[in-house]
């Protein structure tokens, strides 16, 4: 098979791999808070969430993954001077830590299937942003290819992360300000109700 075939079908795996990774977490998400709800939300709300946390990673997760390794050492084997080039080793240790990414999830996906939902929304949502850390490191150091601007790349990286991190932390007190809002315009209008 023709090299850019080959680097075509990479690219095509890659792309599904992380869709599935952004959007596994999610309904992970969706699934933890879906436990906070009324028994009647939860009961229909949860099985759903499952449902589609399965098909997802099965269908697309695992596939993905699987064909993104297939294809990216294909590449390797036809190009072995790739290796050669100081880039090529951190991406794949880049490459090697969203390995292991996928495995965490793996285990919160088999964790939340059997009623364990260990994690609070927002650290999922923390982990969340971890998958496009990964991913524009990953792109940077595919399409740079240079040593000089890998270290600019770096720290573009750690002030994107850091700018990540800050939107999640904001996200979370609006949330929690909406959420007390809410409680409190639930309880007056309980308290005019009653009066009543």
């Amino acid at each position: 098979m023709e090299y850019s075939y080959i680097k075509a079908l990479h690219i095509i795996f890659v792309v599904c791999w992380f869709a599935a990774l952004f959007y596994i977490v999610r309904l992970f998400i969706y699934s933890t808070e879906a436990q906070l709800k009324d028994e009647q939300s939860r009961l229909i709300l949860t099985p759903q969430f499952l449902l589609m946390q399965r098909k997802l990673w099965y269908i697309i997760g695992w596939p993905s993954f699987i064909g993104t390794f297939v294809f990216g050492s294909w590449m390797l084997y036809e190009n072995p001077g790739l290796l050669s080039q100081p880039w090529m080793w951190i991406k794949l240790i880049l490459v090697g830590l969203l390995a292991i990414y996928h495995i965490e999830c793996q285990r919160i996906l088999k964790k939340q299937s059997e009623g364990q939902f260990l994690y609070s929304s927002f650290k999922l949502r923390l982990f969340n942003e971890l998958a496009t850390v990964f991913l524009v490191a990953i792109v940077f150091l595919a399409v740079v290819k240079s040593q000089n601007g890998l270290l600019w790349g770096l720290l573009g990286l750690i002030a994107f992360a850091a700018v990540l991190m800050v939107g999640v932390t904001v996200y979370k007190k609006n949330r929690e300000k909406q959420n007390l809002k809410e409680t409190k315009n639930a309880g007056a209008s309980g308290t005019n109700d009653f009066s009543k």
